[in-house]
């Protein structure tokens, strides 16, 4: 799809249910007429967009307000909209071949909390850093403009718009450039799912959401009811906007289960032949993944089977399991995966909840993946991200609880997996700040309601409040900022290179990331606590317990995360609490 400036064109907007729409555009207004070039609904004036324009909609009188498509919000989602033309940017990466999910390291972090500056421009000075460490993929937490300063990023209103205090759009397609020069991809976190409680204006444009029936963060969006065929546009030419304009190589969808879609072509179906349209005329790849714990492998199976054709999906399975082997912790839904055969049925075989019982739903959860239609990469793993941090009352890293020789343990069970592995931002150096829930709403309302919210969620499942932190206090936030000097000390140097190696050795061994569902063998000892994984000829062993592990083989030990390992007259020896790769002889 070619980029096509904006400068010149006329101002318009969807205002279906108004009855008279008017532009303020550089403190002038102008009455707008419907466009009778375009589907009902559309507002037109014949007043020609100059960059640099602060304007915005008034509807029936009221506003003005932002612009649903606006791309830039200097003064916040609640100020006038700034005209801005995309295809100004001169790109510098027209040699960027791109590459696909078979294979990649997912690096996800968050612009606020990456560096001090929290900017997309400090961001992109770290992207060398991260192309050492061996990454493929960038995923940044959502971009978009939301109220307030700083927040996670889910509470976005303007979906179109970089938020302002990051850099605005300039400064986003500058570091797409830097990213694609350091040799690495960018997937961009998008919230289709629900908006932002504040500054939430869509509804006095149009059919926007659907009143009535709500999900976990307020009303859905409209994707199947009357004037959804606008809505649904809105979501494609906001993904074709980060995947074109933006140069961005993937997206990952949030909470998909929250898009309540009735109609016969689901709107992630929609969205992966809009991702295969650009792929196909860019000759970029165009990676679009699903953010699912509903363990339905129609998300990544093709449309010709009816699937809905994306790429992928993160996996909670993995997590949960490899969480509570390595924590003991068995709360929650963490229950089922109490043993190393749950962590051994997930390596084989994807899903752990395959249509079997899943105790903290109460039912029966998912279904079996058909290896036939499926290649593990299809299922995103980690052993930490935003949410499994975040989520705990104290957003406490795994580093936080856990000893050097089990933060290994982690690293290689997450980077030497059949699946494709993503890293969250300082998990490679064990970083010891938390990474907590953070909001900065400037109604007081808003704000209360956030902080109390937050304390009655954790009052249900038995946390002390004491250890809750305010949201909405500066200090939450600021706590959870990266502490670079740390890369330096002991065991986080220690653990950093860990993590090159691992993903060094990924790198080299195509038996790790290139074998199907079929070619993963498993073979554990719950007693003695231990678990090999077999990939053709490469063997991992993983050691749970604290008592030596010695298995016979014929074998080269390729990488150990305790020197005391060996391997020698045809037999591995493994200390506890450690990991080892090695090759088959």
């Amino acid at each position: 799809m070619a980029q096509k400036t904006n400068t010149g064109k006329a101002f318009e907007v969807w205002a279906p249910q108004a009855e008279s729409v008017s532009l303020l555009a550089a403190g002038q207004q102008h009455d707008m007429r419907p466009d009778e070039e375009r589907a009902a609904g559309w507002w037109l004036a014949d007043v020609p967009r100059t960059e640099g324009t602060d304007y915005g909609y008034l509807v029936n009188g009221e506003g003005p307000f932002a612009d649903p498509r606006s791309q830039r919000q200097p003064d916040g989602v609640h100020g006038l909209s700034r005209t801005f033309d995309p295809a100004a940017h001169a790109w510098k990466d027209s040699e960027w071949p791109g590459r696909g999910l078979g294979g990649a390291v997912i690096y996800e972090l968050h612009i606020g909390t990456f560096t001090p500056e929290g900017t997309l421009d400090a961001a992109a000075e770290k992207l060398d850093y991260l192309a050492e460490l061996g990454i493929d993929f960038v995923e940044l937490l959502p971009v978009n403009a939301f109220n307030g300063t700083h927040n996670w990023g889910y509470d976005g209103v303007l979906w179109f718009a970089v938020h302002e205090a990051y850099g605005g759009p300039e400064a986003y397609q500058r570091f797409v450039d830097a990213a694609h020069a350091a040799g690495l991809g960018v997937i961009q976190d998008v919230v289709y799912n629900h908006l932002g409680p504040s500054g939430n204006y869509l509804p006095k444009f149009g059919p926007y959401l659907k009143s009535g029936e709500g999900n976990s963060w307020g009303d859905s969006v409209n994707l199947d009811g009357p004037g959804s065929d606008e809505v649904r546009q809105y979501i494609l030419d906001n993904a074709a906007m980060w995947l074109d304009d933006f140069h961005v190589d993937g997206l990952r969808l949030d909470a998909v289960h929250a898009l309540r879609d009735e109609r016969a072509v689901h709107i992630l179906e929609d969205l992966a032949a809009l991702a295969d349209g650009i792929e196909a005329e860019t000759g970029i790849p165009k990676t679009l993944i699903a953010e699912s714990d509903l363990n339905n492998p129609r998300m990544f199976y093709r449309r010709d089977v009816s699937g809905y054709g994306l790429e992928g999906q993160w996996s909670d399975d993995f997590h949960h399991a490899v969480h509570v082997n390595l924590t003991g912790e068995t709360a929650g839904y963490y229950a089922d995966f109490d043993s190393l055969a749950a962590l051994a049925k997930v390596l084989e075989h994807g899903f752990f909840h395959d249509g079997s019982y899943s105790s903290f739903r109460g039912r029966h959860h998912g279904r079996p993946i058909r290896t036939g239609l499926a290649h593990p990469a299809a299922l995103v793993v980690c052993n930490q991200n935003h949410d499994q941090i975040g989520n705990r009352a104290a957003g406490d890293r795994l580093s936080a609880t856990l000893s050097y020789r089990r933060l290994a343990l982690a690293a290689v069970l997450t980077l030497t997996s059949p699946f494709t592995p993503m890293l969250f931002m300082g998990e490679e150096f064990g970083a010891s700040t938390p990474w907590q829930f953070f909001t900065s709403h400037p109604e007081p309302w808003l704000a209360q309601a956030t902080a109390e919210g937050r304390l009655k969620e954790f009052e249900r499942m038995g946390w002390d409040p004491a250890k809750v932190p305010n949201p909405q206090d500066p200090e939450t936030f600021l706590r959870s900022k990266l502490k670079w000097e740390e890369i330096q000390d002991s065991n986080h140097a220690r653990l950093l290179e860990l993590y090159r190696a691992l993903t060094a050795l990924r790198r080299s061994t195509p038996e790790l990331a290139e074998g199907g569902f079929t070619d993963t063998h498993v073979d554990l000892n719950e007693e003695d606590k231990w678990l090999i994984l077999t990939r053709g000829d490469v063997k991992v062993a993983y050691n749970f317990g604290t008592t030596p592990l010695e298995r016979a083989m014929n074998a080269e030990l390729l990488l150990a995360t305790d020197p005391a390992a060996a391997v020698g007259n045809a037999m591995l020896t493994l200390p506890g609490e450690s990991a080892a790769v090695v090759r088959l002889t």
